[in-house]
């Protein structure tokens, strides 16, 4: 049993309420149960009851044992001072105020019923996947629709704190911004983390005075991503190499060592080498492409402008010195759907959440037009009965895997809660 379930039961009174005592035999009446604190300090805050003939306003703690106060050294915090009741599951010490005098203390064992107990216990007992696997599909519709609702946005929360971190670091330019976080959604899960240390060694303002030119674009990515140190057969593998050499001495850019894409397991149209290139002709191609795409109506704006192919030398190679058939190698419909929900929507959230704008309904708009992604998360989710019909939901469900079900929050989870209560 854990903590968790005992602020369940506190909060949604899941025990016999009346009748209740005090372990030292006093009548308890519960006029408010208090507000569920997330922070440091008591766990429910501002909550009133009554003891004996005494009305008492003020927090509430909560352990599995009364000793595990003096585990915590609350006894040092003054801000257990307030405490005027001290809830547990089983009382095995009292507990004393600075002042020596005694906190009441209430044993919930014995006012819970086995029900309660069992059915807590079938919900956190190990499963194959999930907790809920076999009870999800239960839920009502209106219950888990919005509960996905609020996941995205906690979802979309998170990545716009991590936004403006990354904008405290670029002094709010919100076009190197965007530039760093395409280079990592282009390196996907392997090379994602080597291609933004690749986009950050460069400073944007190289880019926007180079912009104009391919060549250069190509041999800045290139050769910032230690992709241009071997010796070359190919005529414009050796050009790139050389117009690198005076980029480097021109704006005094600094190589970094521990930028090592891999290769390994990818498609050949996933090589890393591929997608520098089409983020170099990205590039090349939108001039402003941050505002291009905060001003976009729709989801079709969007691709018009991130839609590009590669460089001619490309066409016809997958890696230097190879030749290989000819393709144009374009950036993939389900690619694009991946930049839009991990990068240009979280932007757009942030940005418009910089300018104090209500922006949900805009990014949902956006989201339920974007197909859902295919993963294995999504895949297992499906296996159970629920189905993402969006990147909207599919998000939501990304949130739900890793923040809840995988950290068993199930007590905070809105479909842990309606079981537990049903």
């Amino acid at each position: 049993m854990k903590e968790d379930f005992l602020h369940h039961l506190w909060q949604h009174k899941k025990f016999a309420v009346t009748h209740l005592e005090t372990t030292s035999g006093e009548s308890i009446q519960i006029l408010n149960s208090g507000q569920l604190l997330q922070l440091a300090g008591p766990d429910f805050f501002n909550a009133q009851i009554i003891i004996g003939d005494q009305k008492w306003a003020g927090n509430i703690e909560i352990h599995l044992k009364s000793s595990d106060w003096y585990v915590h050294h609350h006894e040092k915090d003054a801000a257990y001072d307030s405490v005027i009741l001290h809830v547990v599951w089983e009382h095995d010490a009292p507990i004393f105020r600075n002042d020596n005098s005694e906190i009441p203390t209430l044993a919930l064992q014995k006012y819970v019923s086995n029900e309660v107990v069992h059915s807590y216990q079938v919900l956190v007992q190990q499963k194959r996947w999930i907790n809920c696997e076999n009870q999800i599909t239960t839920i009502p519709n209106f219950i888990l629709n919005q509960w996905l609702t609020r996941l995205y946005i906690e979802r979309m929360e998170r990545k716009a704190d991590e936004i403006e971190d990354l904008l405290q670091i670029s002094n709010n330019d919100w076009e190197t911004v965007l530039f760093w976080l395409l280079a990592k959604n282009f390196g996907l899960n392997t090379n994602g983390v080597h291609f933004l240390t690749m986009a950050k060694s460069i400073p944007f303002a190289v880019i926007r005075k180079e912009v104009q030119s391919l060549k250069v674009m190509e041999s800045l990515f290139f050769g910032q991503a230690n992709l241009l140190a071997p010796v070359f057969q190919d005529e414009y593998a050796k050009m790139l190499q050389q117009e690198f050499v005076y980029l480097q001495h021109k704006y005094g850019l600094e190589k970094n060592p521990f930028v090592a894409v891999t290769f390994f397991k990818h498609r050949p149209d996933n090589f890393p080498t591929i997608r520098l290139a089409q983020l170099a002709a990205l590039y090349h191609k939108e001039s402003n492409l941050f505002s291009k795409l905060m001003h976009a109506k729709n989801t079709e704006a969007m691709y018009d402008l991130l839609s590009v192919s590669v460089s001619d030398y490309w066409m016809t190679h997958y890696t230097f010195d190879k030749i290989s058939p000819q393709k144009r190698k374009t950036i993939s419909w389900s690619f694009l759907n991946l930049v839009l929900i991990n990068t240009v929507l979280p932007i757009k959230y942030a940005y418009e959440k910089s300018r104090l704008k209500e922006n949900e309904d805009v990014l949902f708009h956006f989201m339920e037009a974007l197909p859902p992604e295919k993963n294995a998360i999504i895949e297992n989710f499906e296996a159970l009965g629920v189905l993402a019909t969006s990147a909207f939901e599919s998000q939501a469900l990304l949130q739900l895997k890793k923040e809840y079900c995988d950290a068993k929050k199930c007590l905070q989870c809105a479909v842990g809660n309606h079981i537990l209560k049903n």
